[in-house]
């Protein structure tokens, strides 16, 4: 840390750290709206996210706070057990995840199909889509997706409502302004986010207008925001219902976390991450949000993401972001209660949109055929129509079907010699998602530079799940001006790596 503050580097980490404020904010509002909570308690997991996992996280790039992928389980959390029971369930799933690290189980969470993650990713955009929509018309949500879905024609009909039509306008506004932005911005001003261009745009409208919207209802002081558990925390701790909901919290934060770290990994080309190292700081971050009765957290892509483009070096940017955030609701809270709900709802109708990426799909279906597509499509629709863990339950049910043709030879050697100044390594019998932590990891292992030989003469099958965490694996060497050279593929293997 130290040598990021004395570094050459700490003006482009400092720059990074101010776009990755502007673009979380809005979004730590936004999902705390979106999960049925008061919108500080998303802005307090942002903080935290920031600031303490930032300092201890095995990913340094990548950001983390209030996730969209959690927002719906909240949902129906705070619905059906109250507010009170979600600082409980929090402080269980963070120490799961701390134990998980410990024992060094965070290269599984990699073994998910991307089928069932990017499936249950588009689940949670439509109902975020269908839930956030009545919002727009400062309405609040149904208590299921499909009673969302059914209740939105009433909604369009319910326009004759004078100050139900003003909301909806001031949400279009958030819109409009945000896809114009990021489609004609200048390039001088592309760091500047649209979600933050939108609500920016419809606060000043509603405010100059005096419109008669509903608006962010933010405490005086922050401290007020903190909640601490009550008296009968450890009953809490051992009500099985909490301690299942924990459980499922933990699960789906991982594998959102760690994957959202692969795809950090594969935008640059410094350090790797630490899956272990990583799990037990969201695991720390998720017990302190519990304790503080704030949201739980995750890896986020969408903040990540914004933090490499912006230059981002080292874990300073990340840290320095919940620094702002914090100033800002320390300072500046009568600034946050001018914005309209609908403005954020705005925003979160196009966070859910773009959660639904149906060339994902295609990308699995022209690669690996019908199966992964089929994976993918019974994930959302059970996320839609029951609930997340169902639908991830579900697929990764159907994707152990790729399994059935092989279940006798499921074993995986990896050996690796050296060839000349060339390293090979050969792979023999079957590569899924069982052996893909082992896979994983010897890959990463091998020397940063250097001519690699991916000897698979003798592989004799490779589900999508593998072949992905491959594919990914060969185009980030590549990009790094490294070789790796294929021995022995043939048909769909040498279409996937090349």
């Amino acid at each position: 840390m130290l040598k990021a503050l004395s570094g050459v580097n700490f003006g482009r980490d400092f720059t990074a750290s101010i776009v990755v404020f502007l673009v979380a904010m809005p979004l730590c509002m936004g999902i705390a709206v979106a999960s049925g909570v008061p919108p500080e308690k998303g802005l307090i997991t942002g903080i935290i996210g920031g600031i303490i996992v930032g300092l201890f996280a095995g990913s340094p790039l990548q950001v983390s706070g209030p996730a969209a992928g959690l927002a719906v389980i909240v949902f129906e959390i705070v619905r059906e057990q109250g507010l009170s029971a979600l600082g409980p369930i929090l402080i269980l799933a963070g120490a799961i995840q701390v134990v998980a690290g410990i024992a060094r189980v965070g290269g599984w969470f990699r073994a998910i199909s991307p089928a069932v993650v990017h499936g249950m990713l588009a689940g949670i955009g439509v109902l975020i889509v269908v839930g956030q929509f009545h919002v727009l018309f400062d309405d609040k949500p149904l208590s299921s997706g499909l009673h969302n879905l059914i209740a939105m024609p009433g909604q369009i009909l319910g326009l004759s409502n004078q100050d139900a039509a003003t909301a909806f306008t001031v949400g279009l506004v958030t819109i409009f302004a945000m896809l114009g932005w990021e489609k004609f911005r200048p390039a001088a001003l592309k760091l500047l986010p649209g979600a933050l261009v939108g609500v920016v745009t419809a606060t000043l409208v509603a405010f100059f207008l005096g419109l008669p919207v509903a608006r962010v209802a933010v405490p005086e002081s922050i401290v007020a925001a903190v909640t601490l558990p009550d008296d009968g925390l450890v009953a809490q701790l051992l009500n099985p219902a909490i301690l299942t909901t924990a459980i499922a919290i933990a699960f789906i934060a991982s594998a959102e976390t760690l994957l959202s770290a692969a795809a950090v990994d594969r935008m640059h080309n410094g350090v790797r991450t630490n899956y272990n190292q990583e799990l037990s700081a969201q695991g720390v971050g998720n017990l302190l949000c519990g304790f503080a009765g704030a949201l739980p957290m995750t890896g986020v892509i969408v903040r990540s993401s914004a933090n490499v483009q912006a230059g981002a070096t080292s874990r300073l940017s990340t840290i320095l972001h919940g620094v702002w955030i914090l100033g800002f609701v320390a300072l500046l809270p009568w600034l946050l209660r001018e914005i309209p709900m609908a403005a954020l709802a705005g925003v979160l109708v196009i966070t859910g949109v773009r959660l639904v990426s149906l060339s994902h799909v295609k990308h699995l279906f022209h690669l690996y055929g019908p199966l992964p597509a089929i994976v993918w499509a019974a994930t959302l629709i059970c996320v839609v129509t029951t609930d997340l863990l169902t639908g991830v339950l579900v697929g990764i049910g159907l994707s152990l079907l790729e399994l059935l043709p092989h279940a006798r030879r499921l074993g995986l050697d990896v050996q690796q010699a050296e060839r000349g100044e060339a390293q090979e390594v050969a792979l023999q019998g079957s590569a899924t998602f069982l052996s893909l932590p082992k896979l994983s990891a010897r890959l990463e292992a091998l020397p940063a530079k250097g001519l690699v030989i991916l000897n698979v003469e003798r592989l004799g099958h490779i589900d999508h799940t593998c072949a992905e965490m491959l594919r990914e694996w060969v185009t980030r060497r590549r990009g790094a001006g490294e070789t790796v050279e294929l021995f022995g593929a043939t048909g769909r293997l040498r279409q996937i790596v090349t």
